[in-house]
């Protein structure tokens, strides 16, 4: 790691970066409507036909030490499974990072990206600002009222003033205070200070997984809109970071839809498939056909009808993809006997009016999967349960496993052609 004259930490992912610069020339410094830094993209719209397309660029989280500190203290109340030693986590993610760019991967960070030319751009470190000022709230302590305050301190409540103590932190505090969304609750002292303050945050420790905040269809991004209420607000940290960057976003899962990444699969040209149940829902699904965003002819909805459990919450719980013609399955939801099996409804684009309808409809899944010309690997529920499903495609066939044995089990299987590095470290980001 290096320092830049901020004292920000930069990462040699950013390396990444500065070489799609020298490619395209400098950034342009003129303010635009998306303030365009970088497109990592080289002017290619972020569009994935297939989860076995070669990953190019993955954004990722690092844990971040206030947020994953603060989610660390109740890991229960913060969706996470157990207790978390932040710098066992940061360990582990930098080693995820260093083999994401061992496959060819340019890897940038959150932190990275809404850093970037703040500390030299007015464009970027006003928008980082207007970040900042949204998560950041100022508010009268419960059973008080404003007028309680002197006619001096009520203009410390102001948004005036809320900008001007934005407007002097340095680029780490900003991005602290985007990752911490921070409400400053205040008193009158009835002393010569005039106010006493305290604090309360709403961390988006959440964020380490970025599969979750968006999928990416034949069409783009499309950005959704996560179930749990402490993570709705990631959304738009990384739909700010996507602007920035100048990856145009194509659209966005809106009330009452719920679409969460690790229920969304892009299985080829012709077929996108999503799960619903705990996250995503069918009124999110609808949306993606309503307002064509998804670019293919066929949309499979899997529906979790009866199980509904939090240790298989998303689709790729128990479902991955590993070529353009195997992959994984939990073996305890396969077959029309299992009492967690899923159900498949299948939904076809007519050309000529460009509505989807319901064209079949409760195909067991894994029956679904193989009519599609799949062969299934299947997966133990004692290995589901240690992620074996949760595996990483980065493109080709090459598969980042958290799971030995069931990485053994795809090797030797005769119809996996690919490759597979298995890892101690559970992936704690989001996909390609």
């Amino acid at each position: 790691m290096t320092e830049n004259g901020s004292g920000v930490a930069k990462s040699a992912s950013f390396l990444d970066v500065r070489s799609v610069e020298d490619a395209a020339g400098t950034p342009p410094l003129k303010r635009s409507k998306l303030n365009t830094v970088v497109n990592l993209l080289e002017a290619r719209t972020a569009v994935q036909e297939h989860e076995n397309e070669v990953a190019e660029v993955v954004i990722v989280c690092e844990p971040e030490q206030a947020s994953l500190m603060m989610g660390g203290l109740h890991p229960r109340g913060s969706l996470f499974e157990r207790p978390v030693n932040i710098d066992t986590a940061k360990q582990q993610h930098g080693e995820f990072r260093k083999v994401l760019r061992e496959h060819g991967v340019r890897v940038l960070t959150v932190r990275e990206i809404l850093a970037y030319q703040v500390d030299t751009n007015m464009s970027a470190r006003v928008d980082l600002e207007e970040l900042a000022f949204g998560a950041l709230t100022y508010e009268m302590a419960p059973g008080h009222e404003l007028v309680a305050l002197a006619e001096a301190d009520r203009h410390y409540l102001s948004d005036a003033y809320k900008r001007e103590v934005i407007s002097h932190m340095s680029t780490t505090q900003l991005i602290d205070t985007v990752m911490t969304n921070p409400t400053v609750s205040l008193l009158p002292s009835y002393r010569d200070t005039g106010l006493t303050a305290s604090y309360r945050f709403e961390p988006l420790s959440n964020l380490v997984y970025t599969r979750d905040q968006q999928i990416t269809t034949c069409k783009g991004t499309v950005m959704g809109r996560l179930r749990s209420a402490q993570r709705q607000r990631e959304v738009y940290v990384m739909r700010f970071c996507f602007n920035k960057l100048g990856m145009a976003v194509a659209g966005e899962i809106r009330d009452p839809g719920f679409l969460e990444g690790g229920d969304f699969f892009p299985m080829g040209p012709d077929l996108a498939m999503a799960g619903i149940g705990l996250r995503s829902n069918l009124a999110a699904c609808k949306q993606l056909m309503d307002e064509d965003l998804l670019g293919t002819r066929r949309f499979a909805v899997v529906r979790d009808d009866f199980d509904q459990h939090q240790d298989r919450m998303h689709l790729d719980c128990v479902f991955s993809v590993l070529s353009d013609t195997c992959c994984i399955m939990l073996a305890d939801i396969m077959g029309e006997d299992s009492p967690t099996r899923r159900l498949v409804d299948e939904y076809t684009r007519d050309p000529e009016t460009g509505k989807y309808k319901l064209t079949r409809e409760g195909i067991e899944f894994s029956a679904f999967i193989s009519g599609e010309g799949y062969h299934i690997i299947p997966i133990s529920n004692e290995h589901q349960l240690q992620y074996a499903c949760n595996v990483l495609n980065l493109g080709d066939s090459r598969i980042i496993s958290v799971h030995a044995q069931s990485a053994r089990q795809i090797v030797r299987d005769p119809h996996f052609t690919g490759d597979v590095q298995a890892s101690s470290t559970r992936c704690a980001c989001g996909c390609p």
